[in-house]
C-alpha cells in the first residue's frame, strides 16, 4: 500500500490545509432518526421545518395596563368605561367600542376592536371608569399576531445543529420531533505499554492513563459519544486487531499515542496495511505527530485520526481537525470553527520562533474593557494542568519569539455557546 504523503517535508501541513484537506475527504453517514424536541439537543437537523401558523396567531398586549378601544394615541384626561378583563388563556369575548376600555394583562390577547394599550402606572381607575393621569409615549404596546414568525417562515434548515433557543422556538411554533443524523459512532485507541488505568498501582516508568478519559469527556461535551474505546499496548498484531475491529463496528476511528517515528510506534504503517494515511505530520505546536487517512472496512472506507500521544496536543488536534470533520460526519452543511477575537497579553510569554503555536490561555477583561489573556505559565504539551480554565488559544506565528505584557495576538475562543 502507498505511504503517507509528505509534500512539506520535516515541517509538516499548516493547520489550515490540513483542516481543508480532511474535511474534503469526509461523506455525512445517511442515517436518520426520529426524536422528541427533549432529546434532541445538539443533534443535526436532517429536515427543513417551516411555520404552519403565525405565532403567536394574535395580538397581545406586551404589558400589564387597559387596553383601549381605539387606536390613537389617548390624551391627559381623556375617560373610558371599564367593561372586563383579558387574561392568557382566559380572553375578554367581545367587541371593545369606542370608549371602552378593559383590564388587560401581559401576554392576553386583544379583544376585537381594541388598538392601543395603556400602561397600568399612567391610569387612575374608580369601580367602573378609567382615567389617563399622565402623558404616555406614541408606543401603543401592542405585540404583532406574527412577531415569532408568519406561516410559512423558515423556522431551520436542514444541516443546523439543534441549540436551547431554537429548540424552544420551535417548541413555541407547536413542533413537537425532529428528524436527525445519527450521531457518528467513535472508535477510541489508546496506544502505549507504559499505560495503567487510574486507581491501580504503577511500576516505575509506568503512567495512569488519560488520554481516553481527557478526550471522551471533550467530546462528551461537544455532544458527541465514544461507541468503543480500549487500551492496547504497542504490539503491532494487538493494535492491527484493535484497528480492524473498531473500523468494523464504528464510523470513524481515532487513536492516540503510537503515531509518530519512534521504534513502538505502528500505528501509521498498520493503518497503511489496512487502509491509506492521506497526509502525515503538522506544522504545528503542539500537534506535530498527526496522521490523517482511512481504514477499509466491508461498509466503505472509514475514517482514521492519529492523534499524538501527548495529552494537550490529543485535545488541541481534536479541537482543530476531528471536531470539524465529526460535525460534517453527522451531516452538518459547514463545520461551526471557534470564532476568534483580537486580545492584548495580560502576561509575558517566553518562546522561541519555529513552529505556529496555540497556546492555552484565560480570557480576562481590564478595567478599560480590553480583552486580555493570561497565559498559562507552562505550556508543554505533556502537561494537562495547562489546559486548566483555558478560554482562548493564542494563535501565535512561526517566526514570533518571546512575546511582551501588552502586545495583541489573535486567539480562538473555545468557551461553550448557552443559547
Amino acid at each position: 500500500m502507498p505511504g503517507p504523503v509528505e509534500p512539506y517535508g520535516r515541517e509538516g501541513l499548516p493547520l489550515s490545509e490540513a483542516r481543508h484537506r480532511l474535511l474534503a475527504d469526509i461523506r455525512p453517514i445517511n442515517a436518520l432518526t426520529t426524536v422528541s424536541l427533549e432529546e434532541a439537543l445538539g443533534r443535526v437537523n436532517a429536515r427543513s421545518i417551516t411555520a404552519q401558523v403565525s405565532i403567536p396567531g394574535f395580538q397581545a398586549s406586551i404589558m400589564d395596563g387597559y387596553a383601549l378601544g381605539q387606536n390613537k394615541r389617548p390624551t391627559v384626561g381623556q375617560h373610558w368605561t371599564l367593561q372586563g378583563r383579558s387574561a392568557p388563556g382566559s380572553p375578554f369575548d367581545r367587541v371593545l367600542n369606542a370608549g371602552e376600555a378593559i383590564r388587560i394583562l401581559t401576554g392576553a390577547p386583544l379583544p376585537e376592536g381594541a388598538g392601543w394599550v395603556l400602561p397600568q402606572e399612567c391610569a387612575e381607575t374608580s369601580q367602573t371608569q378609567l382615567t389617563l393621569a399622565v402623558e404616555v409615549s406614541d408606543q401603543p404596546w401592542i405585540r404583532a399576531e406574527d412577531e415569532e414568525c408568519k406561516t410559512g417562515d423558515l423556522l431551520i434548515n436542514h444541516g443546523q445543529r439543534l441549540t436551547p433557543s431554537q429548540l424552544g422556538r420551535l417548541a413555541g411554533c407547536g413542533v413537537a420531533t425532529l428528524q436527525v443524523h445519527q450521531k457518528p459512532r467513535i472508535g477510541l485507541l489508546i496506544s502505549g505499554d507504559e499505560l495503567v488505568p487510574a486507581g491501580l498501582e504503577r511500576r516505575t516508568g509506568e503512567i495512569w492513563e488519560s488520554n481516553g478519559t481527557l478526550l471522551e469527556a471533550i467530546l462528551h461535551n461537544l455532544r458527541q459519544v465514544v461507541h468503543s474505546r480500549c487500551v492496547v499496548p504497542d504490539q503491532p498484531e494487538a493494535l492491527r486487531q484493535a484497528l480492524a475491529e473498531l473500523s468494523q463496528t464504528c464510523d470513524v476511528v481515532v487513536s492516540t499515542g503510537g503515531i509518530s517515528a519512534g521504534d513502538t510506534d505502528w500505528i501509521r504503517e498498520l493503518v497503511n496495511e489496512l487502509g491509506q494515511v492521506s497526509f502525515w505530520k503538522l506544522f504545528l505546536k503542539p500537534g506535530r505527530p498527526f496522521a490523517f487517512g482511512h481504514i477499509n472496512s466491508p461498509e466503505g472506507n472509514v475514517p482514521f485520526f492519529g492523534l499524538p500521544g501527548n495529552p494537550v496536543a490529543a485535545a488541541i488536534t481534536a479541537l482543530q481537525l476531528l471536531w470539524p470533520a465529526l460535525q460534517l460526519l453527522e451531516g452538518q452543511e459547514e463545520p461551526d470553527l471557534f470564532p476568534r477575537v483580537k486580545v492584548k497579553l495580560a502576561n509575558a510569554l517566553a518562546r522561541r520562533p519555529g513552529r505556529p503555536e496555540l497556546a492555552r490561555a484565560q480570557l480576562e477583561v481590564d478595567a478599560s474593557g480590553e480583552l486580555m489573556a493570561r497565559v498559562s505559565d507552562s505550556q508543554a504539551s505533556s502537561r494537562i494542568g495547562s489546559l486548566l480554565n483555558s478560554d482562548l488559544l493564542l494563535e501565535i506565528p512561526a517566526q514570533t519569539g518571546g512575546l511582551e505584557a501588552g502586545e495583541s495576538l489573535w486567539a480562538q475562543l473555545i468557551r461553550t455557546r448557552l443559547l
